[in-house]
């Protein structure tokens, strides 16, 4: 009997199907795998949890950015249901966070409240392309001191600007610039309200006592909670969120946009482009950090589209910008959450919070909140990963951290990042031109010449009058092309048969290729046959795409050293 014919599968396509499970938000794949009502409650619970946390928070971090209170809630609703909803990782929760501080300030300073709007859509629409361009892996390659830099001086500003309400400072207007905000402060040190410190000191001794002591309370609530009602019993002459701004909204304002045109999208770009950098880089953090707590692992690009979509929610909304908040994602995390379901229960709980409680906000000191920043940025500041990077790390690992904080505190953000991150890439590319080997002769078999060392018991195979070789171990990129170029013009004359080592060559660039070039031609000139040992598969590539080997048949090719010794040999014998 005769077997009927398979008829053959329809082909997939793995391109187009990976690119869609890049994007797939992590609140499908786990209700796709169950979601019972156990893991609702825990993750009500965890949400809940969170909430109490982000409530004095985001109102805290909105003040300090020169905003009113109620945008920070907003950001918080808005911003963090959609990340939970949308992204890529499994726990993190999105909210506003330290990080915008600076930038958010000096943006309100100079172009107001509708700037910032317009700068936070410009920058979702930017984490948005990230994502889609898939450039969400390459938050690994933004070095520790860059980061670490910022970071801790981003604490200082932060820690700067609530001087004022911690101490109850009189000063109409605090100065965006950090020095003139320093002169500012020490001429008005003989105003200080000991009233307000004291609610200030004791909300933040309450808060330090409850995370020796108690870490699971809520300490920023209960420290805000008991400074307000000992203002209120006592009829304290203290600044509360009520007598600055008034009594907070009840729920959400509806989605607006402000007036835009060409000339402020243009000058607002570098802000933009600022504030989708710390979302992207935070937010990637935070969901790295919660893999290290969980063992699960985010999507990147998913997240970086999350945030996007966030962010242009936030701005509809009037928000600020917002990202993933690594303190927040871990306290859900230790709250039991499951899933996402728990940071956009956060966000329901907070909008729950803005329905029935908004009255009783005005009553918190600004002292108390202050307070909360005060803790806050000495989190952010990391003194000591700073400290360690400053005292263990290579030379210009230091430089690089200095440098990039200092620049931070008295320059500007945007200028901080790309100076750190241009000075860290040029270090870089300094560090591989040292490790990369360039010399002539036959020398000691190197790592990856096992065949060799075993027939030549661990040397390569002597080379016959007239044959000499040329051996590059490491990649040969533009930061090392003089280094070949001097080699090559310390070659005196030109031998009848030439081994160029390349397997020890992981890559070769454009200018690689091109001094590679340089060396064929010259030999060419001199009637030097060539043997190309080695080739791994991108060197291959570029020799085969750029056409070194066309039309040039005294170039041949060996697979490893010891054939190339050979080949020589016959080559020499013929001429």
């Amino acid at each position: 009997m005769k077997t009927p014919a398979r008829k053959p599968a329809t082909p997939r396509t793995p391109d187009l199907i990976g690119g869609w499970r890049l994007y797939t938000p992590k609140l499908y794949t786990v209700l796709r795998r169950g979601y019972g009502w156990a893991d609702l409650r825990a993750d009500a619970l965890a949400g809940l949890t969170v909430a109490i946390v982000a409530l004095p928070l985001a109102m805290a971090l909105a003040i300090a950015s020169g905003a009113t209170p109620d945008k920070g809630l907003v950001t918080a609703v808005v911003a963090g249901f959609l990340i939970s909803a949308l992204g890529g990782s499994r726990y993190q929760i999105g909210g506003p966070t330290g990080a915008f501080v600076v930038v958010v300030f000096n943006v309100i300073a100079v172009h107001g409240y509708d700037g910032l709007v317009i700068a936070t859509l410009m920058a979702g629409m930017v984490l948005i392309l990230a994502g889609l361009l898939r450039l969400g892996s390459w938050v690994k390659y933004i070095p520790d001191p860059v980061v670490t830099g910022f970071t801790a001086g981003i604490a200082v500003i932060i820690l700067i600007s609530q001087v004022k309400d911690f101490f109850g400072l009189d000063i109409a207007v605090l100065p965006a610039d950090f020095m003139d905000k320093l002169r500012v402060l020490l001429a008005a040190a003989d105003t200080l309200d000991f009233t307000t410190t004291a609610i200030a000191g004791g909300a933040l001794a309450l808060i330090l006592v409850l995370r020796r002591f108690a870490p699971r309370a809520p300490g920023f609530l209960i420290a805000i909670g008991l400074a307000a009602l000992a203002v209120a019993l006592l009829n304290l002459p203290v600044e509360t969120i009520g007598s600055r701004f008034g009594e907070l909204p009840r729920g959400l304002p509806a989605p607006s946009l402000p007036d835009i045109s060409f000339s402020r999208l243009a000058a607002l770009v570098p802000s933009a482009l600022t504030i989708a950098f710390l979302a992207g880089v935070e937010s990637l953090l935070s969901a790295m950090v919660a893999d290290g707590m969980t063992g699960a692992r985010h999507r990147s690009n998913c997240e970086l589209t999350a945030q996007g979509v966030a962010n242009i929610g936030s701005a509809l909304f009037g928000g600020l910008p917002a990202t993933g908040a690594i303190a927040r994602t871990a306290t859900s995390i230790r709250a039991g959450a499951k899933g996402p379901v728990a940071g956009m229960m956060h966000a329901v709980f907070l909008l729950a919070f803005m329905l029935f409680l908004a009255p009783l906000a005005a009553f918190a000191p600004l002292a108390a909140l202050a307070a909360v920043l005060v803790v806050v940025a000495w989190n952010m500041s990391e003194i000591a990963r700073f400290r360690r990077l400053l005292n263990t790390g290579p030379a210009g690992d230091r430089l690089v951290l200095v440098l990039t904080f200092f620049l931070t505190v008295l320059v500007d953000l945007t200028v901080a990042i790309q100076v750190g991150v241009v000075l860290a890439a040029v270090l870089f590319m300094h560090r591989m031109s040292e490790v990369v080997g360039i010399s002539t002769g036959a020398g000691p078999v190197i790592e990856g010449d096992a065949p060799d060392r075993a027939r030549n018991g661990g040397r390569r195979p002597a080379l016959p009058p007239g044959v000499e070789s040329f051996t590059v171990r490491g990649p040969l990129f533009f930061g090392v092309a003089g280094r070949m170029t001097a080699v090559i013009d310390a070659i005196s004359g030109a031998p009848d048969v030439f081994i160029l080592d390349l397997s020890a060559v992981p890559l070769i660039d454009s200018t690689g290729a091109g001094r590679l070039e340089e060396l064929l031609r010259r030999l060419k000139r001199e009637n030097c046959r060539v043997i190309l040992a080695g080739l791994q598969p991108q060197p291959r590539r570029i020799v085969a795409g750029m056409g070194l080997m066309r039309g040039r048949p005294r170039i041949r090719t060996a697979p490893d050293f010891a054939a190339a010794a050979e080949l020589a040999r016959t080559l020499a014998k013929k001429d």
